[in-house]
């Protein structure tokens, strides 16, 4: 049985199909670079799951009751006990996305030459240690890169490369960062097992462990359908559990707080704290908004909440399942099991002739836009390739927005993306024409190898 939304529909935006010729267009004036073409011409948009979200009736009537006062807003003293019933960190900081939020905590916590250990880095985070002149290691589980093995939580850390690591290299590592769920390995959850061993690694050897938390509702979902001792628990009671074995969470609250905009960071060490509002005053704003409007922070303060229910949340991971297995069914080779907010394509095992030196995850997603106006990203070589280097994973991620498209939708995606694999010997590798020397896929600028 198909999975059935929770909730009815009280406004529709219109969307449009333009036509092939148009689509080859806007692909060649874009650079072959998704992120420069305009919404307008893309009919169903997967490139990502962040901000993309619809806001329920009851976020929109916090809307109202946004407090704009520079400084002490009611609005903000609503959000940061929202926060803390849920994460139970005595600070609250908060930013205007995840990505302010890692660079308030990176550029007071990392230092130049010292290692920030994970399961994997997404790219921001990735980004911001590289930018401290740091190091970002990547210790996923190997199960993560083994994209057909069916496991309940391929997102874990390998905690004994993490003890191998901090027993080694103590001095230079500020702290570990827990991703869940793990979206560079294809949106796989953590199992509570894995936090609580790390957290102990980390524990004894006095080192500080935060969650990039933004998928944090969806990972502890995954514990609770899939974790053994777990099934009873309420999704809170999972979370409250969670957060307990860490020291302190970023979050982008454009994914699990269900809003558009905002982020946070929240934090056990009070002097760490103050350190990190210095920064949040220089570069986001004052300690009580920190570049969030009161509305914003209103809409958040119920989001996150709302989250946390599990109906939204048993549609939603069944929603990306209903995608995943038509894939799968079909042999378009697919991260299994199903994550919780994308469904990610094996590039290399969909176009196994094209070298990761061409970029087939790219290749894929400008053949998609070009097949059926289906916006997705590149998770791989371009992404997170490097000079004479390439990633593990060469992935193409469909990341499905939050209360946005229907199971006919998503459908619709599932037979693109078969017909697609069906005409996979006409795809063509691609070059870079130009790029940035930082997060070049968002700008990068590509060509077709003839």
């Amino acid at each position: 049985m198909r999975p059935v939304e929770p909730f009815k529909i009280k406004m529709v935006e219109p969307i449009r199909l333009i036509a092939r010729d148009e689509r080859e267009r806007e692909v060649r004036e874009a650079g072959y670079n998704l992120f420069q073409i305009p919404a307008t011409s893309v009919y169903i948009d997967l490139l990502t799951d962040s901000g993309t979200g619809s806001m329920s009736d009851s976020q929109w009537a916090s809307i109202m009751r946004g407090d704009e006062s520079y400084a002490g807003a009611r609005s903000f003293f609503r959000l940061k006990d929202a926060v803390r019933s849920i994460f139970g960190y005595e600070h609250f900081i908060p930013a205007h996305q995840g990505r302010a939020a890692e660079h308030i905590l990176f550029s007071v916590m990392v230092k130049p030459g010292q290692i920030v250990p994970s399961n994997i880095h997404f790219d921001t985070t990735r980004a911001h240690v590289e930018n401290r002149q740091a190091e970002a290691r990547d210790l996923a589980i190997d199960a993560a890169y083994d994209t057909a093995l069916e496991l309940p939580f391929k997102g874990d850390i390998d905690c004994r490369a993490l003890e191998q690591l901090i027993d080694h290299s103590r001095a230079q590592i500020p702290l570990v960062m827990m991703t869940v769920t793990n979206n560079s390995a294809g949106g796989q959850p953590v199992s509570m097992k894995n936090v609580r061993e790390a957290a102990a690694i980390c524990r004894d050897r006095r080192v500080p462990m935060f969650f990039d938390a933004a998928r944090y509702a969806e990972n502890c979902y995954f514990i609770k359908t899939r974790e053994a001792g777990y099934k009873d628990h309420s999704v809170l009671e999972i979370a409250r559990e969670l957060f307990s074995y860490g020291d302190g969470a970023t979050m982008s609250a454009k994914k699990d707080g269900l809003v558009n905009m905002g982020g946070f960071v929240t934090l056990r060490d009070g002097n760490v704290a103050e350190k990190i509002r210095q920064q949040l005053i220089l570069y986001e704003g004052f300690p009580t908004y920190g570049g969030m409007s009161g509305r914003d922070m209103e809409a958040l303060a119920t989001g996150i909440g709302e989250a946390l229910d599990e109906d939204y949340l048993a549609f939603r991971t069944e929603q990306v399942k209903l995608l995943c297995d038509d894939l799968h069914e079909a042999g378009v080779p697919v991260i299994r099991p199903a994550g919780g907010h994308a469904v990610y394509i094996d590039a290399t095992r969909f176009l196994p002739d094209i070298p990761a030196s061409q970029f087939p995850g790219q290749a894929i997603v400008c053949a998609l836009y070009l097949e059926a106006g289906i916006r997705s990203v590149e998770v791989g070589s371009l992404m997170f390739g490097k000079q004479n280097e390439s990633p593990r994973l060469e992935l193409v991620r469909l990341a499905i927005p939050r209360r946005v498209y229907t199971n006919d939708h998503i459908l619709y995606v599932a037979d693109a993306i078969k017909e697609l694999y069906r005409k996979r010997k006409q795809i063509k590798g691609m070059r870079i024409v130009s790029q940035s020397a930082v997060l070049r896929h968002f700008t990068a600028r590509l060509e077709p190898i003839s």
